[in-house]
C-alpha cells in the first residue's frame, strides 16, 4: 500500500519532527562521540588529550565545506534527492568508521561522514524557507530547534550507555541505524518542497550567480557572519566540554548529565522564541539576547580570571548565557535566509559553510587554548560575542532594535 506524502500546511508538527531529525543527524555525530573520546584516545594511542578534539573538529570541517556543493545541488535537483545522496554517504562513513584502527583513518572517515551530513542542514533549512517566510519561518525554525535540541540532551547519555555495555565502535553503528530511520521516513513521507519555477540549473555560471546573490546582500551576509563567530564560541566549548566537565570538575561518567542540562536550556530558549517572535519580532528578541550574552560573558570571564568558578557557579552562569545564545541563533538564521528565498539552497549552503567550517576553525582556536581552566572558553564567548554585535550593527546600518515589518 502506498503511503501518502506529508501535507506540510495541515500537518505542521510532523514536518517539524521530520526536519528536526534530518538536522539532528549532524548533532548526533558530534554529541554521541563526546563520552567516548577518552576510550578512543586510549584505543588508538592519541598522545595529547587536546588532540582528541580533532574527532569532533574533522567532522565539522567536512560538514561545513560540503554544504557549498550541496546547496546549489539542492536548488537544481530538489531537496529529497540531495538528502538521499548525503545520508547515504553519512551511513557508509559511519559503518567504515567502526572498522578503523588508526587515528588517521578515523579522522578520514569523520571528514567523509561530515561531508554526507552537510546535505542534512542544507535540506532542512531549504525545506523551511520553501514552506514559510517572515516571522512564521522564525516560529517554525524555533520549534524545529526545540525538537532538534533533544539530540544534545540524549546523545551523550546514549553514547555513555553504549561504552558501558560494549566497545566504542558500537557508537558508529548506532549513528548509521538512526540515519537509516531518517532515510526511511523521508522516503515515504516528505514531499518535494522546491517549486519547479525555483529550480536552478547546476551549471558554473548559474552556481556563481547564486553565490553572488547571497554575498551581495549586506544584511543577510552580516547576519550569517554574526552567527558564525557566535557559533565559533560554542564549538570552542563543545570540543573541550568533556575535559571541562569530566576532568576539570571531575564529573566522570556524569558528564552527559551536565551537558544535557545545558542542551535543555537551549531547547527552552527555542520554545520561548517560538511563542514570542510573532509578537515582538526577530530583531527585538535577538538583539536584546545578543547584548545580554556579551554582558554575562564578561562577568563569566572576570570570575574565570580570578579562578572563582566552582561547578555550581560555572553552570549557573553558563545556563543563562546559553539561553540567550538560543534566542539569537534561530532568529539570525531566519534574518539571513529571509531575503534569499529564490536561492534558498545556495543561501543555506553559504551560511552553513560559514557557521560550521568557519565556526569550527574559530572554535579550534579556543579548544586548543584549553589550559586546565575555563578562562579560554569564557574569553572566547566574550570576544566572539562582541564581534557578533559589530556585525549586526553593520547589517542594521548602525542601529539595533529597528522596527521592521517582517512578512507573515
Amino acid at each position: 500500500m502506498k503511503i501518502a506524502k506529508l501535507d506540510i500546511t495541515n500537518n505542521r508538527y510532523e514536518f517539524i519532527a521530520l526536519a528536526a531529525l534530518v538536522m539532528a543527524l549532524n548533532a548526533l555525530a558530534i554529541d554521541i562521540m563526546l563520552p567516548a573520546l577518552p576510550d578512543i584516545g586510549d584505543a588508538i594511542a592519541v598522545v595529547s588529550e587536546n588532540h582528541r578534539q580533532y574527532v569532533i573538529t574533522s567532522f565539522l570541517i567536512g560538514f561545513g565545506i560540503s554544504q557549498l556543493f550541496f546547496g546549489p545541488l539542492c536548488d537544481a535537483i530538489g531537496r529529497r534527492k540531495t538528502f538521499f545522496i548525503g545520508v547515504t554517504i553519512y551511513i557508509i562513513a559511519a559503518v567504515l568508521g567502526s572498522m578503523t584502527e588508526s587515528f588517521a583513518a578515523m579522522i578520514t572517515m569523520r571528514v567523509i561522514q561530515g561531508i554526507g551530513a552537510g546535505a542534512t542542514r542544507v535540506v532542512a533549512l531549504s525545506m523551511v524557507r520553501d514552506s514559510f517566510s517572515g516571522r512564521a519561518m522564525a516560529e517554525v525554525m524555533s520549534l524545529i530547534m526545540m525538537v532538534f535540541m533533544v539530540m544534545p540532551v540524549l546523545a551523550p547519555a546514549f553514547g555513555q550507555l553504549i561504552i558501558m555495555v560494549g566497545p566504542w565502535q558500537w557508537i558508529y553503528i548506532a549513528m548509521a541505524a538512526i540515519a537509516l530511520v531518517a532515510l526511511v521516513w523521508v522516503t515515504f513521507r516528505l514531499p518535494e518542497t522546491l517549486k519547479p519555477e525555483n529550480r536552478r540549473a547546476y551549471r558554473p555560471d548559474v552556481v556563481i550567480d547564486g553565490f553572488r546573490i547571497v554575498f551581495t546582500n549586506r544584511s543577510a551576509l552580516m547576519y550569517g557572519l554574526a552567527n558564525m563567530v557566535k557559533i565559533g564560541a560554542l564549538f570552542g566549548f563543545l570540543t573541550a566540554s568533556q575535559q571541562i566537565y569530566g576532568e576539570l570538575y571531575e564529573l566522570g561518567a556524569l558528564f552527559p548529565v551536565a551537558f544535557g542540562f545545558i542542551a535543555l536550556v537551549m531547547a527552552s530558549a527555542s520554545f520561548v522564541n517560538s511563542q514570542f517572535v510573532g509578537r515582538f519580532g526577530m530583531r527585538l528578541l535577538s538583539h536584546a539576547a545578543l547584548l545580554g550574552f556579551v554582558a554575562l560573558s564578561a562577568v563569566w570571564s572576570v570570575l574565570a580570571y580570578f579562578d572563582a568558578l566552582p561547578l555550581w557557579l560555572f553552570i549557573a552562569l553558563q545556563a543563562p548565557i546559553m539561553f540567550l545564545f538560543g534566542l539569537t541563533g534561530t532568529n539570525f538564521n531566519s534574518l539571513a535566509m529571509e531575503p534569499l528565498g529564490k536561492v534558498a539552497g545556495t543561501a543555506a549552503s553559504v551560511f552553513g559553510f560559514m557557521q560550521t567550517a568557519g565556526g569550527a576553525l574559530l572554535g579550534t582556536l579556543i579548544g586548543q587554548s584549553y589550559d586546565g581552566t575555563v578562562l579560554p572558553i569564557a574569553l572566547g564567548y566574550l570576544i566572539f560575542g562582541s564581534i557578533s554585535v559589530i556585525l549586526v550593527l553593520i547589517a542594521e546600518n548602525g542601529t539595533l532594535f529597528q522596527a521592521h515589518h517582517d512578512p507573515i
